[in-house]
């Protein structure tokens, strides 16, 4: 669960700030993130912050957004799993409609070095065979072959077959947060080839190396990178709302 919640976080604020859009479920007169194509079945955790969410309620209601509650818990989901903690800050308020993933880090100011940094967070939780395939059967040179060999075990070649089936994305230490991601880019033992571009010969490979070798560094900047990933484009004041229900506006 840890990995969901951080995932949740970044596919929140990656889309229009963080503004807990993400939780929205679809009405009949829009459609929400959570069943966009890129999120369908890639992003959980949606219980969890509900379940958080109605006892702040009945603690303080009107007061916590929905967005503060996915930027807190991805936070505790890091240290929970031996990740960093950071300070969050506070304030953010839920937007009242949703709009589609947008992938660009430039466009939300974000440095190469915080992609990189962010994409560490593939130290923990599992990917669907269907979104592997096509590397683990490429036969290239950018994939180690006894890890490729590993990982067809549990993936059929034939489009189709075991689609669903869940494998690590780091197979030595899957549920701790610590840098044997990176060490396992350097290996060629990226699981995602979305992973592996990170390490093929570009400008990010000087960060990975660094941080392969530095757990420290990586754990700082991670926790720093998602500090700024979470001032995002925020709704602050007046603007939005804080949604008594995560899932629908108030």
């Amino acid at each position: 669960m840890a990995a969901s919640l951080i995932r949740l976080h970044f596919h929140d604020c990656f889309v229009q700030g963080c503004d807990a859009s993400v939780l929205l479920d679809d009405t009949s007169s829009f459609t929400g993130e959570k069943t966009a194509r890129n999120n369908r079945n890639s992003v959980r955790g949606f219980n969890v912050i509900d379940a958080v969410k109605s006892q702040l309620e009945t603690l303080c209601p009107g007061v916590v957004s929905c967005a503060d509650v996915v930027a807190v818990a991805a936070r505790d989901a890091s240290a929970a799993v031996g990740g960093p903690s950071w300070a969050v800050t506070l304030g953010r308020r839920d937007s009242t409609s949703a709009t589609l993933l947008v992938n660009l880090f430039g466009t939300k100011g974000l440095s190469a070095r915080d992609m990189v940094a962010l994409s560490g967070s593939h130290t923990i939780g599992q990917a669907r065979c269907a979104t592997f395939r096509g590397r683990i059967y490429n036969n290239g040179s950018n994939i180690d072959a006894n890890f490729a060999t590993t990982r067809r075990r549990q993936c059929p070649s034939a489009a189709g077959d075991g689609n669903d089936n869940l494998a690590p994305l780091d197979l030595v230490t899957p549920n701790s947060f610590d840098n044997n991601y990176f060490r396992n880019l350097v290996q060629r033992r990226g699981l995602l080839q979305s992973d592996q571009v990170l390490f093929s010969g570009g400008s990010t490979d000087g960060i990975v190396n660094e941080y392969s070798r530095n757990g420290r560094v990586f754990s700082s900047d991670f926790a720093a990178a998602m500090v700024r990933m979470g001032s995002i484009e925020p709704l602050t004041g007046s603007q939005g709302q804080v949604r008594r229900v995560c899932s629908v506006v108030n």
